[in-house]
């Protein structure tokens, strides 16, 4: 059966993949004939607010979902969420996939509300993800640097759970490391 939409993109850190995450991406693959991931603050890596490498961010999102989808880095560039980001989101997606994206899915946040402001973001249609689960990236790292195996297990994917002790060694060693790049 064919899908409404050829491309749909999702941009996020992913700093560390959850079920809120999965949501928005399952729900791309199901209205999609293609899904791009563009990983956030891509160039950023061991610091409280970003602990994990782009590879490890790519390797958790490989991990649960396979092929489905294509994943990217998508470096800082310092301009903060604004139709500029966008036009940068847009060229980095062109430049992956050869053609723009149809569709952008995401969390309803209000500091992407300008991204598809400019020229290259008319026409795409944007798909806001409602929070059904309760969960941000920062609490289940808390999970995580306390050992808390039980509470990020509810909030993970099981194809992760063999990464756990790995995933809280980095995040340990960085938790006080407050210096960043990024936005």
């Amino acid at each position: 059966m064919k899908k409404p939409y050829k491309l749909g993109i999702l941009v996020g850190r992913f700093q560390t993949l959850h079920k809120g995450h999965e949501d928005m991406i399952n729900s791309a693959l199901s209205l999609c004939e293609k899904v791009g991931v563009f990983v956030g603050s891509s160039q950023e890596s061991g610091t409280n607010k970003n602990p994990f490498t782009y590879e490890t961010r790519k390797a958790m999102l490989e991990r649960v979902f396979g092929e489905s989808i294509s994943v990217f880095p998508l470096p800082d560039i310092g301009v903060g969420n604004n139709a500029e980001w966008g036009e940068y989101v847009m060229k980095n997606v062109i430049d992956a996939f050869g053609f723009p994206p149809d569709l952008f899915v995401s969390g309803k946040e209000e500091r992407r509300a300008t991204w598809l402001s400019g020229d290259s973001g008319e026409a795409v249609a944007e798909l806001y993800i409602p929070k059904t689960i309760d969960i941000s990236a920062s609490a289940l790292r808390e999970y995580m640097i306390n050992g808390d195996l039980d509470n990020w297990k509810k909030y993970s994917n099981e194809s992760l759970f063999d990464m756990f002790d790995d995933l809280r060694l980095q995040l340990v060693s960085a938790k006080d490391n407050n210096e960043t790049k990024s936005i």
